[in-house]
């Protein structure tokens, strides 16, 4: 119970107890002026009649209050859940749109990747076709130089002798 409920409370119980304790005087009967005549009646019943006459305008005025406060609130909550779905749906749509993003550029980065590699593997056939070519070249400079060292050491024949034959 809050701070003002409390004090409203207390205030309804300290009339109630006054009006209980001076019961006699507030229902003796009064000579009263109305403004245009005069009337006799127990003044004490009219004014606590009219304090509670303001009390239940002041429940109703407070409960047509919290109703249309409550009301207010249930709108304000459909609306606010409302937006919440656009914006789950939006941010959904906004997670698959990354994702296809993202799979593009890996696709994007693995196509890439193979051509990198298909262009490596060229190259690498194409030094090593190089390579064997060259070696093939310097076995047969080799292979020369080997013939042309063997042919100096070798004793030339004059002419008229004969060459012994291996075999």
């Amino acid at each position: 119970m809050g701070v003002r409920t409390g004090f409203l409370l207390l205030l309804v119980l300290l009339i109630v107890a006054l009006a209980a304790l001076n019961w006699g005087i507030i229902i003796q009967p009064t000579l009263m002026s109305l403004g245009f005549m005069q009337v006799t009646a127990p003044f004490g019943v009219i004014m606590l009649g009219l304090t509670s006459l303001l009390g239940v305008f002041f429940l109703a005025y407070v409960f047509y209050l919290q109703s249309s406060v409550m009301l207010e609130t249930r709108r304000h909550t459909k609306e606010l859940q409302s937006q919440r779905e656009l914006a789950d749906k939006a941010e959904l749509s906004r997670f698959t749109e990354l994702r296809s993003f993202l799979e593009a550029q890996e696709l994007t980065r693995v196509t890439q990747a193979n051509q990198r590699q298909e262009a490596l593997l060229a190259r690498v056939q194409q030094l090593e076709a190089s390579l064997r070519q060259r070696a093939d070249q310097s076995d047969n400079t080799t292979a020369a130089h080997v013939g042309q060292l063997e042919n100096r050491f070798e004793p030339r024949p004059a002419i008229g002798d004969v060459v012994p034959q291996r075999g």
